[in-house]
């Protein structure tokens, strides 16, 4: 079969998927977080532990930067399984999928990121490799054309998304398991951080991890960056320990405020209440307004602004909540309604 020279096979052990100055997890115990999920997953892999056999396949979606790809080398390494990871858009041909399917090891783990974003005669060819742990291979062309079933070993599919409703059925409907992962409370990030700062030999104190934690929108991904750069400010500004001024002053000079929003968070509403009045204002005229990608706007900024109250979706459009205005301290701006405005866009 040809090679996809987009396709990054990243076989891990599990004594190797996850390098030793990550930060990431590498044991369901050293998850932070997300209690009921782990609950769940304790049990299912309990089970599977037990029987000898491979966990079944596993759907985790959720926004951005909560720990998808996180759990997905935990379940590797709790399972003494191998890791294979790619992402959907890497996947552009079947044969790139049957490279990948035919090399697998028994109770081995793939991991597809960005599964909504399969090409649908990929998806397609998953079907029977994930119900039947088989591959059908097309042998010839026209009416001499055959097809040959080719024999699996049991594998885990492991597929992450931030777009649960692009999923197909028949995609959803292949999984034993769909978990959601949730936002992060500022007392869990707190934890998170002071894991984190462990790692990266850094002194922290609980408040100043809870003054991170605070601005990191619930994101341990988002903490975890703040973290490197609050640590950098307390080296050379401080005694190079983050206390709560100290990581207040940090932030402040990143520009994220005290509910953790940035310059675009900030610009985001500001265009809505200024430029339009408070809303609605459909999607495709904020992404012109703003110079962002639709799928930017709706991934990256919306969930965080919808969580704390500062932003509603509506039929007509988004619309800034009082929340948002007392806020920023801003009135609603007059705004003349336009065709696109009035669209009903989500």
């Amino acid at each position: 079969m040809d090679e996809n020279p987009h396709l990054l096979d990243l076989r891990q052990t599990a004594e190797d998927s996850v390098p030793e100055n990550s930060l990431r997890p590498r044991v369901l115990s050293e998850f932070i977080g997300q209690s009921d999920l782990k609950h769940k997953l304790d049990i299912f892999l309990s089970a599977a532990k037990q029987r000898g056999e491979a966990l079944d396949h596993t759907l985790f979606c959720g926004p951005p930067g909560l720990g998808k790809t996180s759990l997905a080398h935990v379940l590797a390494r709790e399972m003494g399984a191998q890791l294979v990871a790619t992402s959907g858009p890497a996947l552009e041909k079947a044969g790139d999928l049957a490279a990948i399917l035919t090399s697998l090891n028994p109770r081995d783990i793939l991991f597809i990121d960005e599964i909504h974003r399969l090409n649908r005669l990929v998806e397609e060819s998953l079907y029977p490799a994930l119900e039947d742990f088989h591959l059908d291979i097309v042998l010839g062309q026209g009416p001499s054309a055959r097809v040959m079933k080719l024999n699996l070993p049991p594998f885990t599919l492991i597929g992450a998304t931030t777009r649960a409703g692009l999923l197909t059925s028949p995609m959803m409907g292949r999984f034993g398991m769909v978990l959601r992962l949730e936002h992060y409370s500022p007392e869990e990030l707190q934890m998170v951080l002071v894991r984190s700062a462990g790692i990266l030999k850094c002194r922290i104190e609980m408040e100043g991890a809870l003054e991170i934690a605070r601005r990191s929108r619930g994101t341990p991904r988002i903490a975890n960056r703040l973290l490197r750069r609050v640590r950098d400010y307390a080296e050379i500004k401080a005694d190079g320990v983050i206390t709560a001024p100290v990581a207040s002053a940090a932030l402040e000079m990143l520009d994220v405020d005290k509910r953790g929003l940035d310059a675009m968070d900030r610009a985001f509403l500001t265009t809505i209440i200024k430029n339009f009045g408070g809303g609605p204002v459909g999607i495709e005229t904020l992404c012109s307004a703003l110079g962002e990608e639709r799928e930017t706007l709706e991934d990256v900024y919306e969930p965080y602004l919808l969580q704390i109250g500062f932003l509603n979706r509506t039929r007509q459009g988004r619309v800034a909540t009082e929340l948002a205005h007392k806020h920023l301290g801003l009135q609603p701006g007059k705004s003349v309604p336009t065709g696109e405005q009035q669209m009903t866009i989500f």
